[in-house]
């Protein structure tokens, strides 16, 4: 809790620091000092709100990026960057001093250090509405200095790929933050951030794969992918066939380590990033990835979905009450690896699957779904449930339990009623099968007398 004292040496400390950008009077040890003590201040927002106004956001705009020593600058870009995050009102101020320019400017050049308060600093400011990311990119050229240091970054990584988390991962996320928020943000300078998809590819094959999968760093280098346009030039510059397998690796991970709850949102971003490869894949790595995320037909001696497979849990996961995200997510990215084909992807996961998505994105019912369909080589081909996907011959009979007379009445009366419902929606173009029966001569009257 604020007290006054600590309120009244907050305004004494950025006083004597305005005061000091006119007289030059203070060595840079003392500059330091002041600088490190308000920080420490600002840590509560009630300490300093009061005078981190324009006129206090601009001083320490002066010091963060004036003629100072390292350490002056550093402890002022410190303060700006709590302010920025405890003080939503400092964005404006600080935009209004043009500390989003002078930010872009100093990030061309910095190392570690400095890209992890610069990057931090940016990124907060893009939570401002009135940011002009435009003139950013175009003027100040935002994107050269993000993809600048994606690529030192994977240079690095390259060079020792074990080194434990230090100020450089640091560095790294918030520019990886910066990078989905600036891109988050829609000009006419988008494209300007597309050689960023190669370096993060890069940094992406380079990073190991940590438990839960979906945690930064992979998960900020999933979502930055998630906001750029995957387009051909990318994919034929980058080794996709380890990327793409490095992807699905994370997906099957993370669906064992996180709860469904969490995966409708962290998920989506990297089932966006494998449909938005598939789109410009080649034949080869389409399907790679067919293989993997498609059931196979081995597990077709069970309906779909009942094995233990990475297919069957995706397929799974489509079905979980109220994860609508990852439903449309998943279904989308079958229905694409089906070749955008309603015929094949009703083949693929069984119409009991297709139905939700076909009828929200009002695809017509393919004839598939209607009859049983044929799967496997020419010299194995076996008839295959449309519904739930399983062979034919693999299905196991239904034992029912003895009924009474009065019993099989009631369920032949409720099954009448059932398949004429069915009839009238058209998605299965049946005969009801008792009419069957009696067109055939297999019904007959039973007399009271019969034995139930």
């Amino acid at each position: 809790m604020a007290t006054q004292n600590q309120q009244n040496e907050a305004r004494a400390l950025l006083t004597l620091l305005a005061k000091d950008l006119e007289t030059k009077s203070l060595e840079q040890k003392r500059l330091e000092e002041t600088l490190a003590t308000l920080k420490v201040l600002g840590h509560n927002a009630n300490n300093v709100s009061n005078v981190y106004n324009d006129d206090g956001i601009k001083t320490l705009g002066s010091y963060g990026f004036g003629d100072f020593s390292r350490s002056v600058r550093q402890e002022a870009l410190r303060c700006i960057a709590n302010a920025l995050l405890l003080i939503p009102a400092t964005r404006k101020s600080s935009l209004k001093a043009d500390l989003d320019k002078k930010a872009t400017d100093a990030l061309h050049e910095a190392d570690d250090d400095d890209e992890f308060l610069l990057s931090r600093i940016l990124f907060l400011l893009t939570y401002e509405p009135s940011i002009d990311m435009r003139t950013l990119i175009a003027d100040h050229n935002l994107a050269d200095a993000i993809v600048k240091h994606l690529s030192r970054h994977a240079d690095g990584a390259s060079k020792s790929p074990k080194s434990p988390v230090g100020q450089g991962t640091l560095a790294l996320m918030e520019t990886l933050k910066l990078l989905f928020n600036a891109t988050s943000i829609k000009t006419d300078q988008f494209t300007k951030f597309q050689p960023a998809v190669v370096e993060l590819f890069r940094l992406l094959i380079l990073s190991d794969i940590p438990s839960p999968a979906l945690q930064p760093p992979i998960s900020l280098l999933v979502n930055a992918l998630a906001n750029l346009d995957i387009g051909p030039e990318a994919v034929k510059a980058s080794e996709m066939q380890p990327t793409v397998d490095k992807l699905m690796t994370i997906l099957e991970q993370a669906i064992q380590e996180h709860s469904s709850t969490e995966l409708d949102t962290i998920a989506v971003p990297l089932l966006t990033v494998l449909r938005n490869i598939n789109e410009t894949a080649d034949p080869n790595l389409r399907e790679m990835m067919k293989a993997r995320l498609l059931p196979d037909d081995k597990e077709r001696d069970q309906p779909l979905g009942k094995s233990s497979s990475f297919a069957s849990q995706l397929l799974r996961l489509t079905t979980s009450s109220g994860m609508l995200n990852l439903s449309e997510a998943i279904s989308g990215l079958m229905f694409e690896l089906s070749d955008k084909d309603a015929n094949q992807y009703v083949k693929n996961v069984g119409y009991g699957y297709a139905a939700g998505y076909l009828m929200t994105h009002k695809i017509p019912i393919p004839e598939s779904a209607k009859k049983s369909h044929i799967s496997g080589e020419s010299s194995t081909e076996v008839p295959i449930n449309p519904i739930t996907g399983q062979r034919l011959d693999k299905e196991q009979p239904i034992e029912l339990p003895e009924m009474t007379r009065e019993e099989k009445e009631r369920e032949a009366e409720r099954m009448f009623v059932l398949f004429e419902r069915l009839k009238r929606t058209g998605v299965v173009n049946v005969q009801n099968p008792m009419e069957v029966a009696n067109d055939e001569g297999r019904f007959e009257e039973l007399s009271d007398s019969d034995p139930e």
